[in-house]
């Protein structure tokens, strides 16, 4: 479904941040886009949904391409019509609304008056506290349920391709786990092809089929879940498990040594 083919990246002209990025999503899939602070995972978001240029970044070189047609030269809302949603980091909720009016929002390109309908019944089906809170002002909504509303937000839009940039971000972990297992049932049910950025690993593996790891703009492994999950260096410096599967201290490790198979 999605192509990316050896992207590169600048902010204000001078600053190199995706340096040569590789990576597909299959139609159907969950895809996991993972590394450390500043390893360029947003900026990949950004690019595929068209939200570099609000930043001063744009794609230099290489391509991007959704269902075979190139996408990295168009306008947002060009992107978002051709089926391409993105959720943010952060959540960003219109707080001063309403849950009902933020979720309206979310199908604002939309004319078909009965799928809306039913489309904004179906996200309170999935989010069952959505609909308790429906006539709340989102601002007054816990992390969790403001996540809850801008991935039930979203779905109005019926994205082929929806982008999740963090959704564990400040979040509970009880309700992190909540959120993953409705983004897998999402997912299943809806036939929405995911591409989801994320810091906590274990999360990530527990519903992704595929992953991308990156460092420098750059990715340097990717696999299958239960490949990565097996790999020494994954379940070391990503996952927090030694060999005899004790927790691993990041503050205790000098350095992340990048072996040269990856590349």
């Amino acid at each position: 479904m999605l192509k990316i083919n050896n992207a590169e990246v600048i902010y204000n002209r001078v600053i190199l941040v995706l340096k040569g990025l590789t990576m597909e999503v299959p139609e159907g899939k969950i895809v996991a886009l993972l590394g450390a602070n500043g390893a360029g995972k947003s900026t990949t978001l950004k690019a595929i949904s068209g939200l570099l240029k609000s930043e001063e970044g744009e794609v230099t070189d290489g391509s991007i391409e959704f269902l075979g047609e190139r996408i990295n030269n168009k306008h947002p809302e060009e992107i978002v019509r051709r089926g391409i949603f993105q959720v943010m980091e952060g959540r960003r909720v219109f707080e001063d609304l309403t849950v009902e009016e933020n979720i309206v929002v979310g199908g604002h390109t939309r004319k078909d008056r009965a799928g809306f309908r039913r489309d904004k019944d179906l996200v309170y089906d999935y989010f069952p506290r959505l609909r308790e809170r429906r006539n709340q002002l989102s601002g007054y909504l816990s992390g969790g349920e403001q996540q809850m509303l801008a991935i039930g937000r979203a779905l109005m839009a019926r994205p082929k391709l929806m982008l999740l940039d963090e959704p564990s971000l400040g979040i509970a972990p009880l309700l992190v786990q909540e959120i993953f297992q409705l983004i897998k049932k999402i997912n299943a049910e809806e036939k929405t092809t995911i591409l989801l950025v994320e810091q906590n690993a274990n999360v990530a593996f527990s519903i992704a089929d595929h992953a991308y790891i990156m460092e420098g703009g750059r990715v340097v492994m990717n696999g299958s879940t239960e490949q990565l999950k097996a790999n020494d260096n994954v379940k070391e410096f990503y996952l927090g498990l030694s060999d005899s599967a004790e927790k691993k201290s990041y503050r205790d490790l000098k350095h992340y040594r990048r072996r040269k198979r990856w590349l």
